[in-house]
Parts: C-alpha cells; structure tokens; sequence
C-alpha cells in the first residue's frame, strides 16, 4: 500500500511560483509512475506531471510545460511540483499520485489514461 501526503499549497499572485511537495510512504518500485493531478470546481481531473526512475524524461501536460517543474528526492521520498508564472487558471486542488504504469504505456501515457491510481488528500492552490 502506498501513501501520499501533500503540503506546500496556498494562495497566490498571477506570475507568482508556489512549491508542492509530496511525502511518499509504503511499497513502491522504481518503475512506479508518481506525480500530480490537478482539478478544478466543475472540471475534470486533469494529469500535471509525471515522472519515473526508468524513464528518462518527466510528463507535462500541454498546460503546463515550461512552467512547472516535477523532481524527486530519493533520499527524502519526497516528490516536488515548482510551479512558475502562475496563472489564475491554474487554480485547482492538486492531488499527488503514483501507478505502476499500465500495459505498455510510458508514465505520460499513464497518467492520460483512467485505471488504478494510488492518491493523496490534494491541497489547494489558489492564484488571483
């Protein structure tokens, strides 16, 4: 079972940068997907980002490339959102997840797809 905390949310100016942070406990493996979902009243859940040991680059949705910024420490479990230029859009609940990736789909592909996913409680962002 893996377990997913989130801190780091809070509320913001337009083009101001916002750090989340994600706690990882439990049993995972280095091909295990994890990263960031985001979603806002009314939408859907929409995958942010997503990395993996075994791969060699990180997901970005469309959305948010060349904004954010997904690492992992290791050492610490811990996986980091860095947010930049924020914009009021992206105001959401952002929710940390993991996965082993599905059926010969990378993390990208994985994180578009619907299917078991390991999640947190999310934390607010909220940019104005």
């Amino acid at each position: 079972h893996v377990q997913l905390v989130e801190s780091g949310g809070g509320s913001v100016r337009a083009g101001g940068s916002l750090r989340l942070a994600c706690a990882v406990s439990g049993y995972t493996h280095d091909t295990f997907c994890m990263g960031w979902y985001r979603q806002a009243p009314g939408k859907k859940r929409e995958g942010v980002a997503a990395l993996s040991i075994v791969e060699d680059r990180p997901y970005y949705a469309d959305s948010v490339k060349g904004r954010f910024t997904i690492s992992q420490d290791n050492a610490k479990n811990t996986i980091y959102l860095q947010m930049n230029k924020l914009k009021p859009e992206d105001t959401a609940m952002y929710i940390c997840a993991a996965a082993r990736p599905y059926f010969l789909q990378t993390c990208g592909g994985t994180w578009r797809t619907s299917g078991d996913k390991y999640w947190g409680q999310g934390t607010q962002v909220t940019v104005s």
